[in-house]
């Protein structure tokens, strides 16, 4: 059976074609900055012939955009995977909000209409989806449509950590906790210590790129994460705020902003791009921290952030086993790992730094004295999504 895995990240689009039951990946693409001007990246790769193409400076305004240009490169190129979009019996997507779905859903009407319900908490989020969703429904009108909510995996969490202070009302009529995202990648880091240790014990798995996360895993469970009711919340991302005193608002709006105005700051204007000023991306910050002053303030509040969560679901575990990077970010900044390892060297977690620059020769990249196994992994939630979307 051939199935189709999308992701839309909140700055992203990613797709793989498998192969199942034997999990063969035959071709995938990832498309980077979407709807960020001219400098978009289209990669995409055929496994089956090896072929490798890499467009840099585009522009990929909306995600419907994105989905045509990996159909095209799929169907139409000169070593192309397939010969006809009917040979796809599934679709597959990393779902990440509908009100009262948790787990994995056929693409209904009432699964399509409960993800625009939460339109209002997960718009970076669950409007790429609809959109995606809606344009490959068009494509593939054969196939089966499966959601895997990144909700799921942390249906897990004790409710004394999913609870908020809020009236009690709240919580029952309107189901207002913390729901936790990432579900998938969190989920992957777990199986894959699983496979590598033989047991996660106590697991921080990091996963750091557009959108960010940390979850604490005890036993290969969720235990606890950084994510709120929304995708919001937590550590701050690419454009999004991240955790932020809900006060803000209405003060916001005292001192004459529009709604629209606050909303737009929090959720495209505010994160990395907020405070640095000059992108959302890390590299792109990174490369101009020794001339502007915002870009080292950026870097610095971020693994602030990131060692902070750390830190508390250190002391809620009551220890630590495996740390584990993922994602963007995680897999490829060096810089980040060794600044966030530095401010928890106290707690036993200690870097070589000679691995952590060459972390695909070894991905456990701890020093041997470290009583912290610390892992670089890359991310690969479509896998799980794909396991999800074929045995539904």
């Amino acid at each position: 059976m051939y199935v189709l895995i999308c992701n839309a990240g909140s700055t992203s689009l990613k797709f793989k074609l498998f192969s199942m039951p034997d999990e063969q990946v035959l071709a995938e693409a990832k498309e980077e900055r979407i709807g960020g001007g001219d400098n978009a990246i289209f990669t995409y790769k055929n496994w089956n012939s090896g072929s490798v193409v890499c467009h840099e400076g585009l522009c990929i305004p909306t995600y419907t955009k994105g989905v045509h240009l990996f159909l095209d490169a799929l169907l139409h190129a000169e070593d192309a995977v397939l010969n006809d979009v009917k040979q796809i019996e599934r679709v597959g997507f990393k779902t990440v909000l509908a009100k009262g779905y948790y787990g994995t859903h056929r693409l209904t009407p009432d699964v399509l209409e409960a993800m625009r319900k939460m339109l209002v908490v997960a718009p970076a989020h669950n409007g790429p989806y609809l959109e995606a969703i809606a344009q490959l429904a068009d494509v593939f009108p054969d196939a089966m449509l499966i959601g895997a909510f990144e909700t799921e995996f942390h249906t897990t969490i004790p409710l004394e950590r999913r609870i908020c202070g809020i009236p009690y009302d709240w919580y029952e009529t309107y189901g207002i906790q913390r729901l936790g995202f990432h579900g998938a990648s969190h989920r992957y880091i777990a199986d894959t210590i699983v496979q590598q240790e033989g047991a996660t014990g106590k697991l921080i798995s990091c996963h750091l790129g557009g959108s960010c996360s940390l979850c604490a895993i005890v036993d290969g469970k969720s235990a606890d994460t950084s994510f709120g009711f929304s995708p919001q919340t937590g550590i701050c991302h690419a454009n999004r705020t991240g955790d932020l005193d809900a006060y803000v608002i209405p003060y916001l709006l005292q001192e004459g902003l529009l709604m629209e105005d606050i909303l737009t700051g929090l959720e495209k204007e505010g994160g990395l791009f907020g405070i640095s000023g000059i992108s959302n991306d890390l590299r792109e910050i990174t490369e101009a921290i020794p001339m502007n002053a915002r870009a080292k303030l950026a870097l610095e509040s971020f693994c602030n952030e990131i060692v902070k969560y750390i830190g508390a679901f250190y002391a809620e575990m009551g220890g630590l086993d495996h740390l584990t990077f993922t994602g963007g970010i995680g897999e490829n900044s060096a810089l980040v790992r060794k600044k966030v390892c530095e401010g928890l060297a106290h707690l036993g977690i200690l870097l070589n730094e000679e691995k952590n620059c060459n972390p695909v020769s070894d991905p456990i990249i701890s020093s041997p004295s470290s009583p912290v196994k610390i892992h670089v992994i890359p991310a690969n939630e479509e896998l799980v999504v794909a396991r999800k979307t074929f045995h539904f």
